[in-house]
């Protein structure tokens, strides 16, 4: 009797996510100022653009005044597309849309 030839070798599967055995959040609750610069920045771009300051602290606000942006600015994309670019890179498009709105409030 012979044995059955092996066709494919075995790999190790390694999940991207380390999980934690404890259960609990990687940050505390109130360590909410590590993200400072991004919610500054965010507060900086609505008072600039016109709105309320704290639009940026509100959840989806910035994928609002990004779709407003273009929408007064003559600037193609979907609504789709400004979530997306929220979510991917948010630190990019806020950097953008700065540089957006402190361009077009010189001209």
């Amino acid at each position: 009797m012979s044995e059955a030839p092996v066709v494919c070798q075995p790999v190790s599967v390694v999940s991207p996510v380390t999980l934690s055995s404890e259960g609990s959040w990687s940050t505390g609750r109130y360590d909410c100022c590590s993200d400072c610069p991004m919610s500054i920045l965010s507060c900086y771009i609505s008072h600039k653009y016109g709105e309320h300051c704290c639009l940026g602290l509100v959840p989806g606000g910035m994928t609002a005044l990004r779709t407003e942006m273009r929408h007064s600015y003559g600037i193609p994309g979907t609504v789709c597309r400004d979530a997306l670019s929220m979510c991917l890179c948010g630190w990019c498009e806020l950097c953008r849309m700065a540089r957006e709105v402190h361009t077009r409030s010189l001209s």
